[in-house]
């Protein structure tokens, strides 16, 4: 399986190894690589070796083979996306292979329902032209031979994902190539989203219900079954996101900085802790959050509200406010004006608890990402 994703964490936070640039494009190889080296293989050997009538061995070795020109398909895959991303002046963060296939990570969304739809078919299309070669090649060669058996399957493998990439289901390519369809006739990227989301689940639930006829008829090795069982499961997961993702980005609008943040009020460095709480409980704004100011009456930190509160009551009136703050050189800051989009895509790419909002050189208030996700995600915030 195949899914085209843009990035949820920061672009240098890697879950796997980084092997090189293909294209100018990173390439990464994430652990799960290890699995489906050894799965395909065993299952590769075994079928090479009742073909083939070969030793255990040259099965093995042969499985192998099969697998780095499996991955050697997944990779021409992505560059499909990720080659007509950029011809487009979308950024491409990199490609990473992984048990399930690979995914291509973008630094934006597209920005046309039109470009959509070719990203998102560049992937597939690859697969259907490398498929047809592999075909051709099938034919060509002499049957019951290694070349033949080798092509044989790599045709089949490149059909079988270009045609299952196809389905008009997040997160699969045709899942977003029915997004922008939907956001071309209704001019509504969210509801596109959201009707491929549950398109999605429908693929979700269907190639569950083969896995299992396929089981119930012993089509299926077993060793392939918990394979493809997770591949339901990842569809049903993925597709829930999406849906998840479009409900979340509608609200992004309501993003109002100057209102969401929270106020902030200024104690000197060195003031006790005990003193501190006491001058924002007196206060008009007792929920607003703590910064310390240096001798110049300049902010240089902001008080861990989870710090602050783990300190014993009796010892709040001897422990400075120091002693509790992080610095503000340390958090990432963003603009009181900023727009719902680009406060998203900061705290994407920063992730963390807390973040300065400034208006000029002045710091105005502290962003919670506790407030930014109850803002976008109320009746979750409310079951929880």
């Amino acid at each position: 399986m195949e899914q085209t994703r843009r990035p949820r964490r920061r672009p240098d936070a890697r879950t796997g190894l980084t092997v090189g640039r293909v294209f100018g494009v990173p390439l990464h190889l994430n652990g799960s690589m290890v699995l489906l080296t050894l799965l395909v293989t065993v299952l590769y050997a075994e079928f090479a070796r009742r073909q083939l009538d070969l030793s255990q061995l040259a099965g093995y070795l042969i499985g192998f083979g099969f697998v780095v020109s499996l991955l050697g398909s997944v990779l021409l895959h992505e560059l499909g996306h990720a080659l007509t991303a950029r011809r487009y002046g979308i950024g491409v963060r990199g490609i990473t292979l992984e048990l399930l296939g690979g995914y291509t990570e973008m630094d934006r969304d597209a920005p046309t329902p039109r470009i959509d739809l070719l990203v998102s078919l560049a992937g597939p299309a690859v697969s259907a032209v490398l498929g047809v070669l592999a075909v051709a090649a099938t034919l060509a060669l002499p049957d019951r031979t290694l070349a033949n058996q080798l092509a044989f399957q790599l045709a089949v493998s490149n059909v079988i994902v270009a045609l299952f990439n196809i389905l008009p289901g997040l997160p699969l390519d045709g899942g977003r190539a029915l997004r922008a369809a939907v956001w071309a006739v209704t001019r509504d990227r969210h509801r596109g989203t959201e009707v491929a989301g549950w398109v999605g689940r429908v693929v979700a639930v269907g190639t569950a219900a083969l896995v299992a006829l396929l089981t119930l008829t012993r089509d299926l090795a077993p060793l392939a079954l918990p394979l493809m069982l997770l591949v339901a499961f990842t569809l049903w997961r993925g597709a829930g996101q999406s849906i998840r993702m479009a409900r979340i980005s509608r609200r992004f609008p309501l993003i109002d900085l100057s209102r969401l943040a929270r106020p902030v009020l200024a104690v000197p460095t060195g003031t006790p802790l005990a003193e501190a709480h006491r001058r924002r409980a007196d206060g008009s704004t007792p929920g607003a959050a703590l910064v310390v100011t240096d001798t110049a009456g300049r902010p240089v930190a902001l008080v861990d509200p989870a710090a602050a509160e783990a300190v014993p009551v009796e010892r709040r009136p001897w422990l400075a406010v120091d002693a509790v703050a992080r610095s503000l050189a340390n958090l990432p800051a963003m603009p009181v004006g900023l727009d719902g989009e680009r406060v998203m895509e900061t705290v994407q790419t920063h992730p963390g608890a807390q973040y300065v909002v400034t208006s000029g050189e002045d710091v105005v208030g502290i962003l919670h990402i506790a407030d930014l996700a109850q803002l976008l995600e109320p009746q979750r915030k409310m079951n929880t």
